[in-house]
């Protein structure tokens, strides 16, 4: 094993916290004795505030899960995330499957009595009855806190927080008196590495193995206005149909949700591909949550209009043509492909890059990537439709046995079908 530590990221490669529309994460790797990742701790560093709240717990989880490109940003490994004792009891731990995170809860502020120590015993237990594992510092070693130890996965040993004599006293009470998976944090030297080491700790974390590197995923939000569409429809307890067609109303919005599902963090074994298979999944409740999250981390206007505008009537004029021939289901995913298919015109980024972070199925990613598969001629023709290209018209109509009257009241249908939603 090397004994010098890990290249540190270098800051010129880092973003800065304020490129555009980006959620800006950083992550620092927990390893084990052989510098294999065990899992990663998350930060927020999408503004230059070092405290955080409740708000800011769920937006970093949020955004982590839902926005980021998750699989590059923590693959298969577990998250920590910090949290205040206010975030323990938000709804947006209702959102995350419990095995893919660790809770960093801190310990009270200090004088806090033997009472609220007591009084947090029936939350933590029921966090860990969710199947939510807890970390908790070195604190939670005190005498006050015995209630807590029986319910800690991991205690984590700040380095900076006691003297190398005391490693030893610490280790030996925490393995005494707890369960738990020892971690030492903010490793710095070999010599304390080494010393934790000998007294058989397994996972270390801090600047001797690794500097926590940001990583910045680009973001597309939809408008304000149509989050509180979608939340009145879930508080008025809508049907899964009247749902799916608002999702059809906003790319973005239905971009979002196919990437949050499909996000690790969810848990699900399979990849769900159509909205209405993911409104089903997710329910009334937990979809309630997600739109309220979206909504507080969203900004006040969404992607440009004309964009949002275009993508609505390409999935709906290929919905339509598809009607022609094909099954509802397959009809679904023709709307879907005219949606998507500015993606990368929204994010600013390859559309290839932007399609990665969304489970598709086959044919729509055939369509959208190669041009090619039962969809293609639909977006060609759609395309057509829009730029005026007469051959590329005639060709696609002919090969799909449409008529030029079919497709035109189609694209008429498509354009009105559009202005009036955004009428509402």
């Amino acid at each position: 094993m090397s004994s010098t530590p890990a290249p540190a990221a270098s800051p010129a490669s880092e973003p800065s916290p304020h490129d555009g529309a980006a959620a800006l994460i950083a992550r620092q790797a927990i390893v084990d004795a052989q510098r294999a990742v065990f899992g990663y701790e998350l930060y927020d560093r999408s503004t230059e505030q070092d405290t955080h709240t409740a708000a800011s717990d769920a937006a970093l989880l949020f955004n982590a899960l839902s926005h980021g490109d998750t699989e590059a940003l923590v693959g298969t490994k577990i998250i920590f995330i910090n949290c205040t004792h206010e975030s323990l009891v938000s709804g947006h731990l209702e959102l995350i499957h419990p095995d893919k995170v660790v809770l960093e809860v801190p310990t009270l502020p200090e004088g806090a009595s033997a009472e609220d120590i007591g009084n947090t015993v029936e939350l933590l237990t029921s966090l860990t009855q969710r199947g939510f594992r807890l970390a908790f510092n070195q604190n939670v070693l005190r005498r006050g806190y015995a209630q807590w130890l029986p319910l800690a996965a991991f205690v984590k040993l700040d380095m900076k927080a006691f003297k190398p004599e005391m490693a030893a006293p610490l280790v030996k009470y925490a393995r005494s008196n707890t369960k738990a998976e020892l971690v030492a944090e903010k490793v710095e030297t070999a010599e304390q590495f080494q010393l934790m080491l000998d007294l058989g700790v397994k996972l270390f974390q801090g600047f001797w193995f690794a500097q926590p590197s940001l990583v910045k995923t680009k973001t597309i939000r939809p408008s304000q206005a149509i989050i509180i569409q979608l939340i009145n429809l879930v508080r008025k307890q809508a049907s899964s149909a009247e749902i799916e067609e608002l999702l059809k109303k906003d790319p973005t919005l239905s971009f979002n949700l196919l990437r949050f599902i499909n996000s690790s963090g969810f848990g699900l074994s399979c990849e769900i591909t159509s909205f209405r298979h993911a409104v089903m999944i997710l329910g009334l409740k937990k979809l309630f949550r997600w739109a309220a999250l979206l909504l507080t981390t969203s900004r006040a206007s969404g992607t440009a209009p004309a964009i949002g505008t275009t993508a609505v009537v390409r999935g709906r004029l290929m919905e339509l043509l598809a009607q022609e021939m094909m099954p509802p289901e397959e009809c679904d995913n023709a709307f879907v492909v005219g949606v998507f298919s500015l993606l990368d015109a929204m994010l600013g980024i390859p559309l290839e890059e932007a399609l990665e972070s969304v489970a598709l199925p086959e044919p729509v990613l055939d369509a959208l990537l190669n041009h090619k598969g039962v969809f293609a001629p639909f977006l060609a023709l759609t395309k057509a439709c829009e730029s005026g290209d007469d051959a590329a018209f005639a060709y696609n109509t002919e090969l799909l046995h449409l008529s030029n009257h079919q497709v035109n009241m189609a694209h008429l249908q498509a354009l009105a079908w559009a202005d009036s939603l955004g009428a509402e």
